[in-house]
């Protein structure tokens, strides 16, 4: 059974910093490009950031583009999200999810989901 498990949110002020982290089990970590998505309250899930199996190529959605870093540790089948320079619209529930190594595995919808981690940020 695979389980995606989100870990590191909370509340923050804005300006601050948060580690998401995201542990993987039941499924060949090294086998997937790792995503986070972000679900604010009234609003759709949106894509927040990705990384390939093996680490050579991440993507970001520009609203986070030179504040959050995705990177993975697959010794420990896990993958991060750090934030920096948090604002108020960062504020949302945070889903780690998992797509097979695959050509077009940046836009393809993934495989598996986790629960999520909340992140606040207070003005």
């Amino acid at each position: 059974q695979v389980q995606l498990v989100e870990s590191g949110g909370g509340l923050v002020q804005a300006g601050g910093s948060l580690r998401l982290s995201c542990a993987a089990s039941g499924l060949t970590f090294s086998s997937y490009a790792m995503k986070w998505f972000r679900q604010a309250p009234g609003k759709e899930r949106e894509f927040v950031a990705a990384i390939s199996w093996i680490s050579d190529n991440t993507q970001y959605a520009d609203s986070v583009k030179g504040r959050f870093t995705i990177s993975r540790d697959n010794a420990k089948n896990t993958v991060y999200l750090q934030m920096n320079s948090l604002g108020p619209e960062d504020t949302a529930l945070y889903y780690c999810a998992a797509s097979p190594a695959s050509p077009g595995w940046v836009r393809r919808t993934p495989n598996y989901w986790g629960q999520g981690t909340q992140v606040t940020v207070s003005s």
